[in-house]
């Protein structure tokens, strides 16, 4: 555990975000790694099923999982309060309704995924195909809630290293498994999803043994499970808005996809390979985020404004440090990168196209981890609904754009789309970062 209320903030910050950085990376290696070995040994089409299921599953996953965000934000703030009892009790009501909300989206998941790829018009020759992964990847839904809220209470006493130990685990065993049976034995997409619900389902197992045997000080006892009006209160009022948040991005992609789809099957690979290659690059940014967000959280409940500010200097330089690393990464190596997601006649094409992409998103990159950032420093502050209305003018300024350019400069109108969303939010939170600070009296306090 973590206590992030003495010591340099720097040092903090870089030390709990590290291992986050990765476990966000093995998080992605699940669809990468499905969407490398069912492009290569399956074919273009199993790529761009995957391609359609990846956004709806994102809304699902990330809908219900933002409960999870709001809801350790309180517990950070009971862990740096050294109340232990609240932060057990907080765990117990968040884990009750998300399970209860996973198994009932799962439920209409499984049976309505048809439906599902009919409001998408996917092409006719992979709808079925869609349909079918998404039933089944429908299924995984619950194991991951339970997986994200018992990380989430791990996260909040400062511990990030256990969850990557789980997810270190659930996608090696993911890999070997989609290699053992798509590459070598041949099996179709139904397998690809199949393994991954399962490898999610481990790292869900995993997670429930280590806070109910290893880490019995939080560990909610059955007095946890008690019903509190005024602590759903609470769940609710952090939680709904963070699950609207990361329900949005989401939405936005879903939007895109549909336009997307019009275009064809070559350019349903060539988004899906460019998104998940996206992920890679912004999500660890995200992570950073969540070590502000924690940070931020615990010093608020000791009570340690002195500290506000200087965690959200850290964490706005260690974005700016990744920013640059991934600008050359990418920049460098996107080809050969690329070139692992597609084989066949057709890979000539999408690799062209996601080079070009990639090209100008290396440079834009700065942008999401910047805001992010910041985001992670109002969600701390407690600002849930402030975070979530940054997260909509970006989305929606994103999609309206993407309307706009991606029929006259295709997939590379997209990147631009992004560059413009993300500068509008940017511009949109310095102002509202400065007032909050000036509220909260933070920009008098040395």
């Amino acid at each position: 555990m973590r206590d992030m209320t003495t010591g340099r903030a720097y040092t903090h910050l870089w030390k709990y975000a590290l291992p986050l950085l990765l476990g966000n990376w093995l998080q992605l290696a699940y669809n990468a790694i499905d969407s490398i070995i069912a492009g290569r040994f399956i074919g273009p089409e199993a790529l761009a099923a995957e391609g359609i299921a990846g956004p709806v599953m994102n809304l699902v996953i990330l809908g219900v999982s933002g409960m999870c965000i709001g809801s350790g934000v309180l517990m950070s703030e009971a862990f740096g309060a050294k109340d232990l009892d609240k932060l057990k009790a907080t765990l117990a009501m968040t884990l009750s309704l998300g399970v209860i909300s996973a198994l009932v989206i799962s439920t209409f998941g499984f049976i309505f995924s048809a439906n599902i790829t009919n409001l998408l018009q996917v092409p006719s020759e992979i709808k079925e195909i869609t349909a079918s992964y998404l039933a089944i990847t429908f299924l995984g839904t619950p194991f991951t809630f339970i997986y994200n809220t018992l990380a989430a209470g791990l996260k909040s006493a400062g511990d990030t290293k256990t969850p990557l130990k789980f997810l270190a685990f659930s996608a090696i065993l993911n890999a070997l498994l989609d290699v053992i049976f798509i590459g070598f034995l041949g099996f179709g997409i139904i397998c690809s999803a199949t393994t991954t619900v399962v490898a999610e389902g481990v790292s869900a197992i995993l997670a429930i043994y280590h806070i109910c045997f290893k880490e019995k000080a939080i560990c909610p006892n059955i007095s946890s499970f008690k019903f509190d009006k005024e602590e759903i209160k609470k769940i609710f009022a952090y939680g709904a808005p963070s699950a609207l948040q990361q329900a949005i991005q989401p939405i936005c992609k879903v939007l895109i996809q549909g336009r997307v789809n019009m275009l064809g099957v070559s350019s349903i690979a060539a988004y899906n390979a460019a998104t998940k290659l996206d992920d890679f690059a912004c999500i660890p940014e995200q992570g950073i985020g969540s070590a502000i967000s924690t940070y931020e959280a615990q010093n608020r409940g000791a009570n340690k404004k002195d500290r506000l500010l200087k965690g959200l200097k850290a964490g706005l330089l260690l974005e700016a440090i990744y920013g640059a690393i991934i600008l050359v990464f990418t920049y460098l190596f996107r080809k050969p990168i690329i070139s692992m997601f597609v084989t066949g006649e057709s890979a000539e094409s999408v690799i062209a196209l996601v080079t070009q992409y990639l090209g100008y998103m290396a440079f834009f990159y700065i942008l999401p981890g910047l805001t992010n950032g910041m985001q992670g420093f109002f969600r701390g502050m407690g600002r849930m609904k402030l975070s979530a209305l940054n997260t909509f003018i970006q989305a929606s300024i994103r999609t309206v754009a993407t309307f706009i350019l991606a029929p006259i400069f295709g997939i590379s109108g997209i990147a631009f789309s992004c560059a413009i969303g993300w500068s509008v939010m940017l511009i949109f939170m310095i102002f509202k970062c400065y007032f909050l600070c000036k509220k909260e009296s933070l920009l008098t306090i040395n």
